[in-house]
């Protein structure tokens, strides 16, 4: 959906909060002996962002209706501030990531996990902004997620899928690479 501008920055200053809370807590949750798994379980989040990340751009921006739509007038309009209100995340990293981990494994190590998930999510927007709006220097990590990202809007449905990172579409065989064929 169109955002204002407020609505499509929120996140900006939402999330790294959240993730800055979220850890803050965890670790004041846990003596200083059990830290080292406080700070696994947020590294651990921070990674699982990325296949997160992957997932939901390939099997829900492009295949579940509504989610689909408003995918679709993003790739038609790269520059247009689309995205979720930031509500929508911020409920599904509670509801479905932090209080059921914490039935499960605790207070401490779902909030270290829910606070990497956070910050993965913080640098997925910054990078998924800076690759539509930024002018980047070529040879650079973002300009290269720029290039990569690019193709992901020319061949639409085909692949390159992870934004923060090629890792998945890899490992998962949706890499387009320069001058390969739709499939």
């Amino acid at each position: 959906m169109r955002l204002t501008a407020a609505g499509y920055y929120a996140d900006y200053v939402l999330f790294p909060t959240v993730a800055a809370g979220l850890a803050t807590a965890a670790f004041a949750a846990e003596p200083a002996s059990e830290w080292p798994m406080t700070t696994l379980a947020l590294v651990t989040g921070a990674a699982t962002w990325t296949f997160t990340e992957y997932n939901l751009h390939r099997w829900v921006f492009h295949h579940v209706p509504y989610v689909r739509e408003m995918h679709e007038a993003h790739h038609d309009d790269q520059q247009a501030l689309i995205g979720s209100p930031s509500w929508v995340p911020l409920a599904i990293l509670v509801f479905l990531v932090l209080l059921p981990l914490t039935f499960l494994i605790g207070f401490a190590d779902a909030a270290a996990f829910s606070a990497g998930l956070a910050f993965g999510y913080t640098v997925y927007i910054i990078f998924h902004h800076g690759v539509h709006h930024w002018r980047l220097s070529p040879g650079s990590y973002l300009y290269r997620l720029k290039h990569r990202h690019a193709l992901h809007h020319h061949f639409d449905d085909a692949g390159n899928f992870g934004v923060t990172t090629g890792f998945w579409d890899r490992i998962f065989g949706t890499d387009i690479k320069v001058g390969r064929e739709r499939r």
